[in-house]
């Protein structure tokens, strides 16, 4: 059995009731540590060593007294791996993204210096109707700012996101997007929205986190072959310009960060308030991030096995995924429920997502698969899925590739 099994000391299922047998072993495939990197001893050894050092709280925001040496250190380390000027940590991905969203709707506002904002001093911002819920929130901030005019395009749709470009009479542009969705597993189109960003000379602005497996760290660390992300994967880092990440996820850390110029980075620092009033990122946790991207890098075969698993799931499901995280929709809150206890009596952790996370009628089981995950632990996941699934229906059913009961 890999790493991924853990021991809770009371289960309960998806409505928060407890079941009769306590310390249940179960094999997680609901987290979102794709590298296995959570519980690699170095990592532990790099935080308790900053910790014995320096204590675990920052002490305050970062822009008074929380940023240390070990801050710079990481910074350094995901500007080079991003192949950006520069870098800013963040207490959350969640903190990144509304920290950029809400510094770039500050733009007008400070081109207009107190007075309305011209047209051409707006800002037009368009996303994907699929983006990370940071996103959307910080959009929607952004645009108290008055200065600011959103465009939502058609999930992945750059025939859609050309004709609201073309449309669109503000000068100043901003596109941004996951580059995984987490909710459904699909990547951006990396190489069309490069091409429109030519074409329209907007401002491209990544979640590269995700693989939300979105950034190295995000969760396309592993997808490249230095665990740049999805944009090293497409070989388009340069027409990124602004990429945000987690370091939650493949890095099995916690916080965010914003691989920048210099120039945004300034913007952000002194407009992203998501940033500016929220105490830094712990020591510890620093440190353990920098250990962990080093780690990363050095042992290759996490992001090897993690793709294993995946072409190992499409050969026993049939199902044809396309990342680790996998989406079987079932439609209603009771189907999914059932579904996850099913499993969770069957010794597997995966959670029903159901609304305001999706929308109604479009329930799931959300399965993600690690580099620590063997091919065993998938074989015996299957077997348990293919009680309430028919694989052999899934291609004709759902042209997206999702599964329904």
């Amino acid at each position: 059995m890999g790493d991924e099994a853990f021991c809770i000391d009371k289960v309960t299922d998806n409505e928060g009731e407890a079941c009769t047998q306590p310390f249940k072993k179960l094999l997680l495939f609901s987290g979102n540590d794709y590298l296995g990197l959570s519980s690699h001893p170095t990592i532990g050894k790099a935080a308790a060593k900053a910790a014995l050092e320096l204590g675990m709280g920052p002490r305050g925001s970062a822009l008074i007294c929380g940023y240390t040496n070990y801050h710079r250190l990481l910074e350094s380390c995901l500007a080079d791996l991003k192949k950006k000027e520069d870098c800013l940590l963040c207490p959350t991905g969640f903190a990144a993204n509304m920290a950029v969203m809400v510094a770039l709707g500050n733009i007008g506002a400070l081109l207009a210096a107190g007075r309305k904002p011209l047209e051409e001093e707006r800002i037009a911002i368009f996303s994907d109707s699929l983006n990370h819920a940071s996103i959307i929130d910080g959009i929607r901030l952004a645009e108290r700012q008055k200065s600011v005019e959103v465009f939502i395009y058609r999930h992945c749709d750059m025939s859609h996101l050309n004709a609201l470009l073309l449309k669109c009479k503000t000068k100043r542009k901003v596109v941004v997007t996951d580059s995984l969705f987490s909710m459904d597993g699909d990547f951006a189109p990396m190489i069309e929205l490069v091409k429109l960003r030519k074409k329209h000379q907007f401002l491209l602005v990544v979640d590269d986190l995700p693989l939300q497996l979105a950034s190295w760290l995000m969760e396309p660390l592993f997808v490249a072959k230095n665990g740049g992300g999805v944009a090293e994967e497409f070989n388009c880092e340069e027409d990124v310009d602004i990429c945000i990440g987690t370091l939650s996820k493949a890095a099995g850390c916690h916080g965010g960060f914003i691989a920048c110029s210099k120039r945004w980075k300034q913007l952000i620092q002194s407009r992203g308030r998501s940033f500016i009033f929220s105490t830094a990122m712990p020591v510890p946790i620093a440190a353990a991030a920098h250990a962990a991207v080093i780690v990363a890098k050095k042992e290759t075969w996490r992001r090897r096995e993690i793709w294993k698993r995946v072409q190992d799931f499409k050969a026993l499901t049939g199902i044809p995924i396309t990342s680790p995280i996998i989406s079987l929709i079932v439609g209603s809150e009771e189907k999914a429920l059932q579904s996850s206890r099913h499993l969770l009596k069957s010794g597997f952790h995966v959670t029903a997502i159901r609304p305001p996370t999706v929308p109604p009628n479009s329930c799931r089981l959300r399965v993600t698969l690690t580099s620590v995950h063997t091919l065993d632990d998938l074989k015996k996941l299957t077997t348990a899925l293919s009680q309430s699934i028919d694989f052999q229906d899934i291609g004709i059913q759902s042209s997206n590739g999702y599964a329904r009961l």
